[in-house]
């Protein structure tokens, strides 16, 4: 865990949702008042965030005690409790909708991620996140992502070069994108890995032809093209598959061959786990 980005995020957060007081607890229960909840599963899947539900109580209030049943990663089912808090009921009650929206959305990815984990179980295919995650909430989307079992992608524009479609026909052509990342690299003195998405068999025989990068993205291609594609590359470099893929087909794709599948949904458009705070 980053703690600094993790603080950070619940300090905005925190401040998004209070704003001059929580009036509604403020006003209806007496100050110095000390309760316990638990946080109850009401659907079954894996669980994500309570490593973070633990800094996020903390930095509301450091007197709070948590009594964990569950970690993170845990297979859950209908009616498990995960954890018992306890201690000042403003400070349960201020916490519980941050601590709920960041551990559905992170488990109901976790969740997604490990039922296509166990998809590919057969076969050497990695699955990958990518950058389509909601503004803000990438790094826990990201952690969800492992918690689920699956690989992290690049985090954002800054840790690789990554040369899609746009940045091909920018650049005037594979060849030309290709040469000049790698002189940008040498002239900033800096070490990143370089991806290439290619389109077709046309441009990927390019990129053959050029060489110097690490990884081809084969964006868009059905999975009889895509064994062709993994065939012509034979081991020279790292192969990804992308677009179009779900978890319904997940399986024809990694049967290819292909060393890695990115696949946005597992971010972008994923139902959260159902869990619940509640007073006990």
């Amino acid at each position: 865990m980053d703690k600094q980005l993790v603080d950070l995020f619940i300090k905005n957060a925190i401040a998004e949702d209070v704003g001059d007081g929580d009036h509604t607890s403020l006003s209806t229960i007496p100050a110095g008042t000390q309760g316990k909840a638990q946080l109850i599963v009401k659907e079954d899947g894996v669980l994500a965030g309570v490593e973070l539900a633990l800094e996020i109580f903390h930095q509301i209030d450091p007197a709070l005690q948590v009594e964990v049943f569950l970690k993170d990663g845990a297979a859950v089912k209908v009616g498990d409790i995960a954890f018992v808090v306890a201690g000042s009921t403003h400070a349960i009650l201020l916490a519980e909708r941050l601590v709920l929206n960041c551990m559905q959305r992170m488990s109901g990815i976790a969740t997604k991620t490990h039922r296509i984990v166990t998809l590919l179980k057969p076969y050497k295919t990695q699955i990958l996140d990518t950058r389509k995650t909601t503004p803000g909430l990438r790094y826990l989307e990201k952690w969800a992502v492992k918690i689920g079992g699956g690989v992290n992608h690049r985090i954002g524009l800054y840790d690789m070069i990554l040369i899609k479609d746009n940045h091909v026909d920018y650049a005037g052509g594979i060849a030309n994108a290709i040469e000049a990342a790698n002189s940008y690299l040498a002239q900033n003195h800096k070490q990143l890995d370089i991806e290439i998405e290619v389109r077709n068999l046309d441009e990927l025989q390019q990129v053959l032809a050029t060489g110097k990068v690490n990884r081809i993205m084969l964006d868009n291609f059905e999975p009889a093209l895509l064994k062709e594609a993994v065939q012509l590359i034979d081991g020279r470099f790292i192969t990804e598959a992308s677009g179009g893929i779900v978890e319904a087909n997940v399986a024809d794709y990694a049967a290819c061959g292909v060393d890695y599948i990115s696949m946005g949904a597992l971010t972008h458009s994923v139902k959260s786990l159902d869990l619940s705070l509640k007073a006990c």
